[in-house]
């Protein structure tokens, strides 16, 4: 992990000086106050420097073993361009074998026996792997045609969330099953299948949210009583609960090992719900959150 420490008259100014000097944005890096510094008297009788120091996140470095990797693919390219030429060299000296073989053995007739026998068989070969491959890239193409769910009634909170999903979904160009559920307590779960390309996922999920806040607002508009519409489509949410407990639980070990608070990315309300609750039960560490929206994020301390 690459760490910078750098001084300033204010811990803003300290960060700020030490992200020019990486490179990199706020996001990228961990921080850790060493000194808070002071104004001292009249700001200038025993006034210190505050001093932060950066530590760069694992993804950087997961980034520059990826670009390594790459460069040395890159580098392997041109010695299999190589063994070719090698062919190319022996393959006279086969011919010139089998000319004098030939020339010996006055027998020309075989050989463009052997030779028509050769290529009628390589012919059909390619036309059948070709067929294949073209029926291996269309095998997945005949799952997309999305079946319709059931429609809900449109007089109750599910059926008012899967009519106004159906309504915006054509409009975006997206062809989806909208599948709606309510469960015990009256909240409406919404499952949206045939999105294999994530365009309503977005990044980080963000286009699911804003999906989910608008179709809440249809389902609760004109209402007295506040339904919950949550919206999921190919196991999104299940999927990054799982990869955001196994983050949780990975930075809570880095918080033990080095005794210092660990700072997350910023994350929305209900993913830093999801790390609260994977950590409230953790006998060393515990969690709160710091930063005003959108870049509110989780930090991580010792207890």
């Amino acid at each position: 992990m690459k760490e910078y420490e750098v001084t300033g008259r204010t811990i803003e100014e300290a960060i700020s000086e030490g992200l020019e000097h990486l490179g990199v944005s706020i996001s990228d890096v961990t921080v850790d106050i060493l000194e808070e510094g002071s104004k001292g008297l009249f700001g200038l009788f025993g006034s210190r420097p505050a001093k932060v120091r950066l530590s760069l996140k694992d993804d950087a470095n997961e980034a520059d073993e990826a670009r390594a990797i790459l460069q040395d693919a890159l580098k392997e390219e041109p010695r299999k361009e190589q063994a070719p030429k090698k062919e190319s060299k022996k393959a006279p000296k086969a011919e010139k074998k089998q000319e004098a073989r030939a020339e010996t053995a006055e027998k020309p007739e075989k050989a463009e026996k052997t030779e028509k026998a050769e290529k009628p068989a390589a012919k059909p070969r390619k036309p059948r792997e070709s067929k294949k491959q073209e029926e291996a890239v269309q095998a997945p193409a005949e799952p997309k045609e999305i079946v319709p769910a059931e429609q809900a009634d449109r007089a109750t909170a599910a059926g008012r969330a899967q009519e106004f999903l159906q309504d915006l979904t054509k409009l975006m160009g997206v062809n989806v099953s909208v599948a709606v559920a309510t469960d015990e307590e009256g909240n409406v779960r919404v499952n949206m299948e045939g999105d294999t390309l994530g365009i309503l996922i977005g990044r980080r999920g963000e286009t699911l949210d804003a999906l989910q806040y608008l179709t809440s607002l249809q389902v609760n508009k004109g209402q007295s009583n506040y339904t919950r519409v949550t919206l999921d489509t190919e196991g999104y949410r299940s999927k990054r609960e799982e990869a955001l407990v196994r983050l949780a639980n990975r930075m809570a070990n880095r918080a033990q090992k080095t005794g210092r608070k660990v700072s997350l990315e910023p994350m929305n309300p209900y993913e830093r719900r999801i790390l609260h609750s994977a950590l409230q039960d953790h006998p060393a560490v515990t969690t709160h959150s710091e930063g005003e929206e959108p870049n509110r994020h989780v930090v991580i301390t010792l207890k």
